[in-house]
C-alpha cells in the first residue's frame, strides 16, 4: 500500500528524543527517508553525546525505515547548512524540513545571565532560521516543499522564560513570514505548539497568570506521539494550502490559532493629545482589559 510521504526525504532537528524523535519515527512509518539531527546535549546545553540519534535511528532502520543520524548544531549557518547538505549527499534530494531542537533556561527576566538568553535564542530563532534559509534553496530551486515549525504557548506570555518565549514569538513570526516569502514557488511553512509530557517538561512550571485549568494533572499523561499525525499531514501534499498557520497541538487535540486583528480602534482627526487619551482610553481601548500580573504588596523585610 502506497504511504503518504513515500520517496520522500526528511530532516528532523532534535530527534533524538522526545517529540523530534516521535515526528522522525512518524515520518519513516509513512514512507520518508529521514535525516535525524541532534546533538545530543542536555537541556542546558552540555553533555554532547551521539548516542540519541543514533538510537533513534537503530530503532527506525529495526522497523524497515530509511534513516541517518546528524550531529550539527542548529545553532550556526554552517550546522545548518551541514544539516540540510547531509539529506541531498545521503538521498538525493530533500522534501521536508521539521524544525524541532531546542534547550530551556528558565530565569525571572531580573535574574537571567546574557548567556542564558543567548544560547536558548541561538538554539531556537537562530536555529529555525538556519535550517530554513538553508533548505528553501533547495526547495525554490525545484519548487516545492515543507517546513514545519516548533513554537510553544509560551509565544502568548509566560513568566521566568523572557529567553524561550521570545524564541518561540520569534519563531511564529518567522514561520508567517517565511510563508509569504516562499509560497509562491510551492513551499508551506507552517507552526506547533505541541503539549507533551518531556523531558523538558519536568522542570516546567507554567505561569499562574495563564488559564492552564485544561492541562489539570494531566501534561504527565500526554504522549509526544500524539503531535507526530499533524506534522506527517502538514508534510503531506494534502495540506499544499495551508500555509503560514499556527496549531495546537496535545492529546486528541488539534486546534488552529486565530490570526491577529486589532481588537478596537479610536480615531481622532488631527490626531490625540495625552490629554484626550486620559479622558478617552479608560472607556474605549483599555476598557475591560485585565493585568495578567498586577502588582503584589511589597513584603516587609525580616
Amino acid at each position: 500500500m502506497e504511504r503518504l510521504l513515500d520517496g520522500q526525504v526528511a530532516i528532523v532537528t532534535g530527534a533524538g528524543r522526545g517529540i523530534g524523535k516521535a515526528h522522525a519515527i512518524a515520518l519513516a512509518e509513512q514512507g520518508a527517508k529521514v535525516i535525524v539531527n541532534d546533538l545530543g546535549v542536555g537541556l542546558d546545553g552540555s553533555d554532547t553525546t551521539s548516542d540519541p540519534a543514533n538510537e533513534a535511528v537503530e530503532e527506525i532502520r529495526r522497523s524497515g525505515g530509511e534513516a541517518l543520524a546528524n550531529h550539527d548544531s542548529v545553532a550556526s549557518p554552517e550546522g545548518g547548512e551541514a544539516i540540510i547538505k547531509a539529506a541531498i549527499e545521503e538521498f538525493g534530494r530533500l522534501d521536508i524540513l521539521v524544525n524541532n531542537a531546542g534547550n530551556y533556561r528558565p530565569r525571572m527576566i531580573f535574574n537571567m545571565p546574557y548567556e542564558d538568553w543567548d544560547s536558548v535564542v541561538k538554539v531556537h530563532l537562530y536555529g529555525h532560521f538556519n535550517c530554513i534559509a538553508a533548505a528553501s534553496r533547495v526547495f525554490r530551486a525545484q519548487r516545492g516543499g515543507r517546513i514545519i515549525n516548533t513554537a510553544s504557548e509560551a509565544w502568548l506570555g509566560e513568566a521566568a522564560v523572557a529567553n524561550y518565549g521570545s524564541a518561540k514569538a520569534g519563531i511564529v513570526g518567522l514561520t508567517r513570514i517565511a510563508a509569504r516569502d516562499l509560497g509562491k514557488y510551492g513551499i508551506t511553512c507552517n507552526c506547533i505548539c505541541p503539549r507533551a509530557s518531556t523531558r523538558m517538561t519536568d522542570s516546567l512550571s507554567f505561569d499562574k497568570s495563564l488559564d492552564r485549568s485544561s492541562l489539570g494533572g494531566e501534561l504527565d499523561a500526554l504522549n509526544p506521539g500524539d503531535i507526530s499525525p499533524l506534522v506527517v499531514y502538514l508534510a503531506s501534499q494534502n495540506a499544499s494550502d495551508i500555509n503560514g498557520r499556527i496549531f495546537l497541538a496535545y492529546g486528541g487535540t488539534i486546534s488552529l490559532f486565530s490570526e491577529p486583528v486589532p481588537e478596537k480602534t479610536i480615531f481622532k482627526s488631527g490626531g490625540w493629545s495625552v490629554s484626550d487619551l486620559c479622558d478617552v482610553m479608560p472607556g474605549t481601548l483599555a476598557a475591560d482589559l485585565v493585568n495578567p500580573a498586577p502588582a503584589e504588596p511589597a513584603k516587609a523585610e525580616k
